[in-house]
């Protein structure tokens, strides 16, 4: 198959490798590569003759009217070119509970995103996901107060970003789902504790402070916010925290 990925960061690298490893031809393209999706430069030129387009575009910013401009228009910008080029699969990566989490100018964008790529003309997959483990240390700074961290107990059930390159190339690669497939780590547990085990394995010596009220992004959490969805199927990924931990600190 010609794939083409717009974006190159942690997992559109990854999706890019796995793909070219299992034959294909892939394309990971970013505004390096002269591609702008919010405007549509070079969009058309790069999905000419694709089979599949893998959208792992992010917003540059996260203030609530630009991340909702930047999702929006990119994903116009792809489906229109996608559909004069007669490409017949659109891929994305969203979010387990963006739908449950409306207080959240970031995860109402990546809710708009669905609703675009559901009603647009070109068949399509939505692999929602949990937060990746890589991103905890980001989640602990977010709540830094001086040196102690304000972390929620509500839970997430995070995931290796390995394991969604896994799941996402695998669905690249398959029929359209025409519809949402969600994927988690293997272990639901509180903000709070995954920030203490982080920090507990990388010597930070920062205090981790227990706080209900600490939210998430914007979001106040309960244990069922960004959780897989009961009933969902969820396809649930096998590197446990721990192991992520000892790979992590190999490096």
């Amino acid at each position: 198959m010609k794939i083409v990925i717009f974006g190159t960061g942690l997992i559109g690298s990854q999706v890019a490798s796995k793909l070219r490893e299992s034959g294909h031809d892939v394309a990971a393209l970013g505004r390096g590569d002269g591609i702008d999706t919010t405007t549509g430069k070079g969009v058309a030129e790069a999905v000419e003759g694709a089979d599949v387009v893998v959208d792992l575009t992010n917003s540059p910013s996260w203030e609530d009217h630009d991340v909702m401009a930047f999702f929006r228009e990119s994903t116009n910008h792809m489906l229109v070119a996608e559909e004069a080029a007669g490409v017949g699969h659109h891929v994305i990566l969203s979010i387990v509970g963006a739908d449950r989490l409306p207080d959240s100018g970031y995860m109402r964008a990546k809710v708009a995103q669905e609703d675009l790529v559901k009603s647009g003309p070109v068949p399509y997959s939505i692999v929602r996901s949990t937060q990746f483990f890589e991103f905890i240390a980001g989640i602990a700074d977010a709540g830094a107060v001086g040196d102690t961290v304000h972390a929620t107990p509500a839970q997430l059930q995070p995931i290796a970003s390995h394991d969604v390159v896994t799941r996402v190339a695998e669905v690249a690669v398959g029929a359209p789902l025409g519809g949402t497939v969600e994927i988690a780590g293997p272990e639901p547990l509180g903000i709070d504790e995954l920030v203490r085990r982080l920090f507990a394995s990388t010597g930070d010596q920062r205090t981790v402070t227990t706080d209900p009220d600490a939210g998430y992004f914007g979001a106040k959490l309960d244990d069922a916010a960004i959780t897989p969805t009961p009933g969902a199927n969820a396809w649930i990924a096998p590197t446990t925290l721990d192991e992520w931990l000892r790979e992590h600190l190999k490096r």
